[in-house]
């Protein structure tokens, strides 16, 4: 019998340390001539991403095999944010003058524009939407306010905030259109975003207050900014912002922050991300995944220690709405996931 339970426990043991392994990144495709910034995840099987040169990749199975188009007339652009609904419905913006936000209806097989601003001096960052039918957009200033349009049809048509509720930009104050996550959703009537630039980092939530990441100059600032209160997305009270400086990859100085109180204050990790970070993402229990040029690293502790568990430079880093699977996209037409548990 001594054989028979050494067998069963070398089992058990091993079945044990599979179910616990140290997380880390497989990579799913890579090689495709294009830069993916835009990174939706709408359940464990379906995943939509968009980058340069008008590409759009997506996947059914959760990863496996992938579909990619490049948007006809739109091969010159880049989509850097996409928002999904489902395997045939979706959202990609493209960033400068002219802006555009195409939407698909049919996998991606043809584009229609929902929305397009010629005026000089566009240029879109990112998109988030509440549900599935309402939604933000915000660009860069115009004429010294925050650029934000709105959509409550599941961005079918759009209209632009009127610039006396926008937020005042300061001088060299910018958006980075790093990753699509500088803007969240909080519910339908409020969101948060972040921002930098030549002389400051802004969070703003109603009124601005500056974050201490580095900054002073039109590379550096907050990239990115996570909620992790989800059952309390009313309040936001817990956030974590990274970023850095995108032209310093591997500096990790003031790339990271962490706030309990809505963002009124923020404090610094005992051990932050090893570099500059362009999207953070909460996981769930005061987990969180972050991802640049250098790496992923992740935290079990809301942001207060970060550990690299891949040196894979990604660009954003997405959770299922619907679901736990985790992806991201960074360039050269690059997709991983995030595998094992922790």
């Amino acid at each position: 019998m001594r054989p028979l339970f050494s067998l069963i426990f070398l089992l058990l043991t091993a079945t044990t340390f599979a179910q616990h392994a140290i997380p880390t990144v497989e990579l799913l495709t890579e090689g495709t001539k294009t830069s993916l910034r835009g990174l939706s995840v709408v359940n464990d099987k379906i995943v939509w991403a968009s980058g340069s040169g008008g590409m759009v990749a997506r996947s059914t199975d959760g990863g496996k095999t992938w579909k990619w188009v490049q948007v006809k007339g739109y091969e010159k652009k880049e989509f850097r944010d996409i928002e999904a609904f489902d395997a045939t419905r979706a959202i990609i913006m493209a960033i400068d003058t002219p802006a555009y936000l195409l939407k698909t209806v049919d996998g991606g097989e043809t584009w229609k524009v929902v929305y397009e601003n010629h005026q000089p001096g566009m240029f879109l960052d990112a998109m988030s939407f509440w549900n599935n039918q309402a939604g933000m957009v915000i660009g860069d200033p115009i004429d010294g306010k925050v650029f934000v349009a709105r959509s409550l049809d599941e961005g079918n048509s759009w209209l632009a905030v009127p610039q006396r509720y926008l937020p005042v930009a300061d001088s060299g104050e910018a958006f980075f259109a790093a990753s699509g996550t500088n803007v969240r959703s909080l519910d339908r009537d409020e969101s948060v975003m972040v921002s930098g630039g030549m002389r400051s980092s802004i969070f703003i939530r109603g009124q601005k207050i500056t974050l201490p990441l580095v900054q002073g100059s039109s590379t550096a600032g907050a990239n990115s900014v996570a909620l992790m209160d989800p059952g309390n997305r009313k309040s936001g009270s817990k956030l974590v912002v990274v970023g850095g400086d995108f032209n310093k990859p591997a500096s990790d100085s003031l790339n990271c922050f962490w706030s309990n109180n809505g963002g009124k204050t923020w404090q610094a990790p005992a051990k932050g991300p090893r570099g500059y970070r362009s999207c953070v993402e909460y996981l769930g229990k005061n987990k969180l995944v972050t991802c640049g040029l250098t790496g992923v690293d992740l935290s079990t502790d809301g942001g207060r220690n970060w550990s690299g568990i891949s040196n894979i430079g990604f660009h954003t880093v997405a959770k299922a709405k619907d679901g736990t699977a985790v992806f991201f996209c960074g360039g050269n037409g690059r997709i991983g996931k995030l595998v094992g548990s922790f």
